[in-house]
């Protein structure tokens, strides 16, 4: 095909969305309101991400260890059935060396760093029992604290070491937390299972009714654009038929529709970037002031993406819309139109 024929044909294209404007008009603030419902949608589930990210990182594991503590308190621990005779003497409170296997903090963080191999653990933090106890009265109401006096002037801390472990994916939460509890030198793990599965149908909740809003959208614009195709090619019967009476090819009577199916979708395009950005300051502002919380996904951040995605839709559903629609249009009635 010419340069000559493109230039007049994409010409043709931008003369039939101004010939019907107010169809166009119709079909781009439609196109406007799925695409910016269609963008919303992503916004909302980018901050849930993050905000579920946040969770995840907060939502740890604690892996207690087998010391001297553990040789102390615990009363689920295995007995030393060994028939060995052996010449280690037990301290004033009944417990040998043998009893236990974390013996000394470059152990414990020789467990933490065995503990960091395995592929689903992000960070692997050690514990010991006193910041453990100290963390355990930072969180009581105040006055508590108290409680726990007695037991550093009589019995000691209750608390045994432990390795403060977030993981990477939550949908391997439970499988993590099992090939932790085989590593020799951990005893229990203390974990929220349930948080992790909750987060867990979340994420997956939104990614699917994501999945099916975008989809009812995307076929809507479909069907818009369709439609207004469908007017423009009517009010130009007389004229496709002439084209192809004089043998005009059908891709040459497409091409003024597809143009004009992507120009409105490119539009709708431009002007949802520009409606989106106002609407998700507005509300981003409103929740700041509100709230008093920073965590939340900037539009600059998602900006680039969500043009390309209205862009695309945009695009494609012209495209799309004007092939279908001229298609079967020309199909049926082809005949009639040599004929005249």
């Amino acid at each position: 095909m010419k340069l000559a024929s493109i230039k007049y044909l994409t010409g043709e294209g931008f003369k039939s969305v101004w010939a019907n404007r107010l169809m166009s008009l119709a079909s781009t603030g439609v196109l406007v309101a799925c695409m910016v419902i269609i963008g919303l949608a992503i916004l909302i589930a980018e901050n849930v991400n993050m905000a579920v990210g946040n969770l995840e990182k907060q939502n740890v594991v604690m892996a207690y260890m087998k010391d001297y503590t553990w040789a102390l308190y615990d009363e689920d621990k295995p007995e030393n059935t060994s028939s060995e005779e052996t010449t280690e003497q037990a301290d004033k409170n009944g417990i040998k060396e043998s009893d236990y296997i974390i013996h000394n903090e470059k152990e414990a963080k020789a467990l933490c760093d065995e503990i960091a191999k395995l592929p689903n653990v992000a960070e692997v933090t050690y514990v010991s029992g006193e910041e453990g106890l100290e963390n355990t009265k930072n969180i009581l109401p105040d006055g508590q604290e108290e409680y726990f006096t007695f037991l550093e002037e009589e019995y000691g801390n209750p608390l045994s070491g432990a390795a403060k472990v977030t993981m990477t994916d939550m949908a391997l939460f439970n499988e993590t937390v099992e090939q932790i509890k085989k590593i020799e030198g951990v005893s229990s793990i203390q974990s929220q299972g349930d948080l992790a599965d909750t987060l867990n149908a979340l994420k997956k909740g939104i990614g699917v009714a994501g999945i099916f809003i975008i989809s009812i959208l995307v076929i809507i614009s479909l069907v818009i654009v369709s439609n207004t195709i469908r007017v423009t090619m009517y009010n130009r019967k007389l004229e496709i038929s002439i084209m192809k009476a004089v043998g005009a090819t059908d891709a040459f009577v497409r091409i003024p529709f597809v143009v004009e199916g992507m120009l409105i979708g490119i539009i709708s395009a431009l002007i949802s970037e520009g409606l989106l950005y106002f609407c998700y300051r507005v509300a981003t502002e409103t929740i700041i002031s509100t709230l008093g919380t920073t965590d939340i996904v900037k539009y600059s951040e998602m900006a680039l993406p969500l043009l390309l995605v209205f862009l695309a839709i945009g695009i494609l559903a012209g495209v799309i819309g004007s092939v279908i629609m001229i298609g079967k249009y020309l199909k049926k009635e082809g005949s009639e139109f040599a004929a005249i």
